[in-house]
């Protein structure tokens, strides 16, 4: 999403708006992601730069269209993974990681013994 009037820097308000989130909700963001940290001048006022939009438009995409919880978003932003990935297997544990491959297996077999 490109604004339509192109800038360095951005407001809050006007960020805000790009991404119809609110501007409460960026500010919480930035205490959860550390990629989002966007630059403040010399009032205290956030200065986002396009950079930060675009981590902004990812962090929505991946919390609201697919579903992450914020530490699954998070972990996908810090392994700069796919954002493909099913959602359920971020931030699995080493028990759940076995039984998936248990169940891949089994389902895999199933299919050979089915096509054979």
């Amino acid at each position: 999403m490109r604004p339509k009037i192109q800038k360095l820097y951005y407001s809050i308000g006007e960020v805000a708006e790009l991404t119809q989130l609110k501007a409460y909700v960026l500010r919480y963001w930035e205490t959860e992601f550390k990629q989002l940290k966007p630059p403040k001048n010399r009032a205290g006022n956030r200065t986002y730069r396009q950079k930060d939009i675009d981590t902004l438009l990812e962090i929505k995409d991946l919390l609201y269209k697919k579903k992450f919880t914020i530490e699954g978003a998070r972990s996908v932003l810090n392994k700069g993974m796919d954002s493909d990935i099913p959602a359920s297997s971020v931030g699995s544990t080493d028990k759940q990681k076995v039984v998936f491959g248990k169940i891949r297996e089994e389902l895999e077999s199933i299919l050979n013994i089915i096509q054979n």
